[in-house]
């Protein structure tokens, strides 16, 4: 399964995962909870300001930020089409925040080790009855999932630009389809076998 995992190491490459993830879960909710376009615009530039300090390591990372970013003007078109253009800012602004922190906690933390935190995580949960690696295996397989998504949607817009000179676009969704339940049903063959042992 392709990664966006960077081997270029960056000080957020030394942050422990369970710290990372405990300070972008907050500073992510914190997007939601303020409502100030201001306040928004300040996070904004500070989540955009922690993104560029990684450097190198956010090249694999370039098209789905600048997917994100069209998104988001997107958004603040729609809602000043519907003449709610603060509305429309600060979704935005909320969105391209809460995506920049998760793009970075993706490209300097390994699968493992969110695993390992998530499965620290639920542990208690075990006094009742609950099986909590298969929930934190749960967990990791989506937050996985989610990123060879945009792995592989990269790799066929390449291919696709390489072949014709444009972008995929919708032509691509087809294919991608067809490669992510490929991979769906290898990944649950593999772990059909691993836990019926």
């Amino acid at each position: 399964m392709g990664s966006l995992y960077s081997d270029h190491i960056t000080w957020l490459h030394r942050v422990p995962a369970a710290f990372k993830l405990f300070c972008f879960a907050v500073l992510g909710t914190a997007q939601f909870l303020m409502g100030s376009p201001t306040a928004l615009v300040l996070s904004a530039l500070a989540c955009s300001l922690l993104f560029v300090s990684l450097g190198r390591a956010i090249y694999p990372a370039r098209k789905l930020v600048l997917s994100i970013v069209l998104a988001s003007l997107l958004i603040v078109a729609f809602h000043a089409f519907m003449q709610q253009p603060s509305l429309g800012v600060v979704s935005a602004l909320r969105l391209l925040s809460a995506s920049l922190l998760g793009i970075a906690l993706t490209l300097t933390t390994r699968s493992r080790d969110l695993l390992d935190v998530f499965e620290r995580l639920l542990s208690p949960l075990q006094r009742l009855g609950i099986r909590t690696e298969r929930l934190a295996l749960q967990l990791a397989m989506m937050l996985r999932f989610t990123e060879h998504f945009f792995v592989v949607w990269k790799r066929l817009d390449d291919a696709h630009r390489i072949r014709t000179g444009k972008a995929g676009g919708l032509r691509i969704l087809a294919p991608l389809t067809i490669q992510m339940l490929v991979c769906a049903r290898r990944a649950a063959d593999t772990l059909e076998l691993r836990l019926g042992e």
